[in-house]
C-alpha cells in the first residue's frame, strides 16, 4: 500500500488514532452498541475509518456531525464529492481524507486485507463493530492485544431474535427525516432527533427516497454522460434519455430501451450504462440476462441503431475504477465463455466518438 493523496488536515496523520473496524453486513440491531461508543468520544479522539460497508459509512456520518476527527482511508480516489458532512469537515480542519493505492497488486480479493493490515500500523488501537468470524476482519485480529470488541456473541444472538414492526410516520416527521437524509447526517442523527429505532429509520429511508440501486444507476448515467462533449452546437447530440419510471406494476415500454441514443452527424448509436461493485465469474449472466440481450436486439434491429453496453467496475457511481465498452453482438461470446469481459477494458476515463464507432462497426 502507498498513499498517494492527502486532502484535508495533514496534523490529524500525527496524533495518536483509533482505527474502527466492522465486517460487511452488519445486522441493524447491533448499530446501537456501536453508536453508544461513537457518542463517548470527545474532539481529543481522532479516529481513523474506512467507507466500504454500510455500518462504516454510518459511523464515518455519526462522527462528522459530532464534530469528532477523522481520518478516512478511500481506495484510488475520494469519490463522495458532494457529502455536506465531508465538505463542513474540511473546511474546519477536523478530517483528513487518505487516498491509497495498493504498489504491488498480489491477486483479487486481497484489497481490504492488505489495505487493513497497513492502516492498523498506523493506529495506535482497534475498536471493533460486528465481526462475522468467517469474514476477512477476524483471522487480521487474532493476537492482537490493542483490540476491543463491542458486540459479544449474546448480542447477536438477541438481534437473530428481534422482529420489526411497521410505525407511522407523521409529515413533520418524514420532512425532518428527508432534511437530514439529503444533508448526510446519517441514521443515528435521524435516530436521536425522531426518538425512532435504527430499523424503523432505514425502512423509512428505503420507503420515501429513491431505492439505492436506482440511485447508483443514476449516478453512473450522469458519470457516463460527462464524458461527452455535449455542447448546444457541437457535432454530438443526445436524442433520447430514458428514465427508469413505474407506478407499481405499471411500467412503460421504452423502460426496457437502451439508456441513451446519441446521434454524431447522420450517424446513431445507443449506450445501456450498468455499474457493478465488482465482477464476479458469472458477471456476463448476471449482467446480460438473455431476455434483455433479446430486447436490445429488438430496439437495434428495429430501429437500425447499434447498441453498446458501459460498464462501470469499482470505486463509487460516480467514478468507478474500471471502465469497459462492450458492444452488444460480443455479449453472446462473454456468456458462453468464449470472450471475456476484459477484452473490452477502456485505458482511460474517456470515451470518444472515433472509439464508439469503431465499436459498433462505423467506421
Amino acid at each position: 500500500m502507498q498513499i498517494i493523496a492527502q486532502i484535508g488536515n495533514r496534523k490529524l496523520m500525527e496524533r495518536e488514532k483509533t482505527l474502527f473496524l466492522c465486517s460487511k453486513r452488519t445486522p441493524i440491531e447491533l448499530y446501537k452498541h456501536v453508536f453508544r461508543w461513537t457518542d463517548s468520544l470527545t474532539q481529543k479522539d481522532c479516529i481513523a475509518c474506512f467507507n466500504s460497508t454500510e455500518l462504516e459509512s454510518e459511523v464515518v456520518k455519526a462522527l462528522l456531525v459530532a464534530r469528532i476527527p477523522v481520518v478516512l482511508f478511500v481506495m484510488n480516489c475520494h469519490t463522495d464529492r458532494n457529502n455536506m458532512q465531508i465538505e463542513l469537515a474540511l473546511s474546519e480542519k477536523r478530517m483528513l481524507i487518505v487516498v491509497l493505492r495498493r504498489d504491488e497488486p498480489t491477486g483479487k480479493g486481497q484489497t481490504p486485507r492488505l489495505r487493513n493490515e497497513y492502516v492498523m500500523t498506523l493506529c495506535r488501537h482497534v475498536v471493533c463493530g460486528y465481526v462475522d468470524k468467517n469474514g476477512s476482519v477476524f483471522p487480521i485480529l487474532a493476537g492482537m492485544k490493542n483490540v476491543d470488541m463491542l458486540i459479544d456473541g449474546e448480542d447477536c444472538t438477541r438481534a437473530a431474535e428481534t422482529s420489526h414492526r411497521l410505525e407511522r410516520w407523521t409529515v413533520a416527521q418524514d420532512k425532518m427525516l428527508l432534511r437530514m437524509y439529503y444533508e448526510d447526517m446519517g441514521i443515528h442523527a435521524i435516530h436521536k432527533q425522531l426518538k425512532r429505532s435504527y430499523a424503523a429509520v432505514q425502512l423509512r429511508i428505503r420507503a420515501i427516497t429513491q431505492p439505492e440501486d436506482m440511485l447508483k444507476g443514476r449516478e453512473f448515467e450522469d458519470f457516463v454522460l460527462s464524458l461527452f462533449d455535449l455542447g448546444k452546437d457541437g457535432p454530438l447530440v443526445l436524442e433520447e434519455w430514458q428514465g427508469d419510471k413505474n407506478l407499481g406494476p405499471l411500467k412503460p415500454e421504452n423502460n426496457s430501451y437502451p439508456d441513451f441514443v446519441f446521434r454524431y452527424g447522420q450517424e446513431h448509436f445507443a449506450l445501456e450504462c450498468k455499474w457493478r461493485r465488482e465482477l464476479r465469474r458469472d458477471i456476463g449472466r448476471g449482467l446480460f440476462p438473455k431476455r434483455t440481450v433479446e430486447r436490445y436486439n429488438t430496439f437495434s434491429a428495429g430501429r437500425g441503431i447499434p447498441v453498446s453496453i458501459v460498464l462501470g467496475v469499482g470505486g463509487e457511481p460516480s467514478w468507478p475504477e474500471s471502465l469497459y465498452l462492450v458492444p452488444l453482438e460480443a455479449v453472446g461470446e462473454i456468456v458462453s465463455g468464449h470472450r471475456s469481459v476484459e477484452d473490452f477494458r477502456l485505458e482511460r476515463h474517456a470515451i470518444d466518438i472515433g472509439l464508439i464507432t469503431k465499436v459498433n462497426g462505423n467506421q
